[in-house]
C-alpha cells in the first residue's frame, strides 16, 4: 500500500479567502495551473478555478477585486496525507477530478495529488491503474450534452 504522503506535490500554490479574482488568474497563469486551494491561514475552506472565475464570476460580470470567496467552490473533493492512492484514485475517478488538495489531520493544507503524481512517483500497480482512472474522470456526466467544436 502507498500512502498519499508518499508522492504527493508539497509545494502548492494557494490563495486567501479574500485574494482578488484578478490576482487567482494571475497566479493560475504564471504556475500553468487551473485549481487554486482556498485557505484561512493553513486551514483549507475551498478551492477556486478557471471555471469559477469564468462561468461564476465573469458571466456574472464580476468585478476584477472581487474577493474569491464569492467565486470558490466549498465542497471540495480532498484526501488525508495517511490515505491509501488507490483508494483516493478510485475517488478521483468517481468524482471525476484530476487533483485533490491533500490535508493532515487539522484540514490544513500539506500538499495536491494528481494523476500525473501516480503515474511518475508510485509503483507499477498504481501506474496501470492511472489509464483506468483517467478514463473514468474523463467520462461526461450523465445528462451533459457535448458541444460540437
Amino acid at each position: 500500500m502507498i500512502h498519499v504522503r508518499e508522492i504527493m506535490s508539497r509545494d502548492v500554490v494557494h490563495v486567501a479567502p479574500s485574494t482578488t479574482i484578478r490576482e487567482a488568474a494571475g497566479l493560475m497563469a504564471r504556475y500553468d495551473i487551473g485549481a487554486l486551494p482556498v485557505c484561512d491561514g493553513r486551514r483549507m475552506v475551498g478551492m477556486v478555478t478557471d471555471r469559477d472565475l469564468a462561468v461564476r464570476a465573469l458571466a456574472v460580470r464580476a468585478a476584477p477585486d472581487t474577493a474569491v470567496e464569492e467565486v470558490a467552490t466549498a465542497a471540495v473533493e480532498w484526501c488525508c496525507e495517511d490515505d491509501d492512492v488507490d483508494l483516493v484514485q478510485q475517488r478521483m475517478a468517481d468524482a471525476q477530478v484530476r487533483r485533490v488538495p491533500v490535508v493532515n489531520d487539522a484540514r490544513e493544507l500539506v500538499g495536491t495529488l494528481s494523476l500525473g503524481d501516480i503515474a511518475t512517483r508510485a509503483d507499477g500497480a498504481s501506474r496501470d491503474e492511472v489509464a483506468n482512472t483517467l478514463e473514468g474522470v474523463s467520462q461526461p456526466v450523465s445528462g451533459s450534452v457535448s458541444q460540437p467544436r
